[in-house]
Parts: structure tokens; sequence; C-alpha cells
């Protein structure tokens, strides 16, 4: 009996123990974040938003710009969308105007699909002029 307790109380067979750890751990955390990461590398180009638009084939240089981008899209039966909102000729000053408010500096993207009229295309560049944008965008696809 006399063997089996140190000076101070302890018992001596638990004295080898090791003094607890004041780190945190941050591998599961790592682990967790590669995943996110795979997860969202997968899934990013399926988040593609838009109108199912034909555009023309022109070989350009392509853009390299940070900033998301807006998109106005026209169909070939003649409707307009803002990203992936129907919008008439008449209210897309006005709805710009109002989403500058929010994002300065911000840059339109024209999709336009081959058969659209080049007169209606020229009102929306018209429309987004008149709403004060002046960094417009548009967008092809290259050739095959």
């Amino acid at each position: 009996m006399a063997g089996g307790l140190l000076p101070g109380g302890r018992n001596a067979r638990f004295s080898y123990r090791r003094p607890p750890m004041h780190d945190i751990n941050v591998t599961p955390f790592v682990d967790v974040m590669l995943v996110l990461l795979v997860v969202f590398m997968i899934t990013a180009p399926m988040m593609t938003q838009g109108v199912d638009v034909s555009l023309p084939e022109v070989e350009t240089n392509p853009m390299s710009d940070s900033a998301e981008p807006l998109t106005v899209s026209l169909k070939a039966n003649g409707e307009i969308y803002l990203e992936a909102r129907q919008v008439n000729l008449g209210n897309l000053p006005a709805r710009l105007k109002a989403i500058t408010k929010v994002r300065d500096k911000t840059m339109i993207l024209v999709r336009a699909d081959k058969r659209v009229p080049y007169g209606q295309v020229m009102n929306v560049m018209a429309s987004l002029q008149e709403a004060g944008l002046v960094n417009v965008g548009l967008v092809t696809e290259p050739p095959k």
C-alpha cells in the first residue's frame, strides 16, 4: 500500500500520462475545407445561368475581368432577359439604373441570338447607354 501512492496523493501507475494538449487540431477543419473546395469546383461550371440563345461565331480574345458582369440576353423571338428575368425594352433602363446604384462599375454582357435583327440589338444598346452604362461587351462563340 505504501508503494502505490506518491507524495501528493497521486497513484503511481497513472503518473506516466501526458498533460492535456492546449493546441487546436486543425486537421479535420482542413479536410472539410478541401472537400468543400472540390465540391464547388465540380458544381460551379454547372451553375451557369442564363437564357438559351444561339450565339454568332467569331474569333476573339477571351475577357479577363474579376467582377461578375450582368447579362442581357435577346432571344430569337424578340424576348429580352436581364440575367434570367424577362423584361420589356422600356423597363430595361430603369432596372439597370437601380442595379448600378448598388454596384459601381457594372459590366454588361449582351448575348443576342444570331437571328435577332440588328435594329433590335441596337435598341438594347441604346437602353444601356440611356442607363449610363458604357462598359458593354458582346458575347460570341468561337468558330468550330
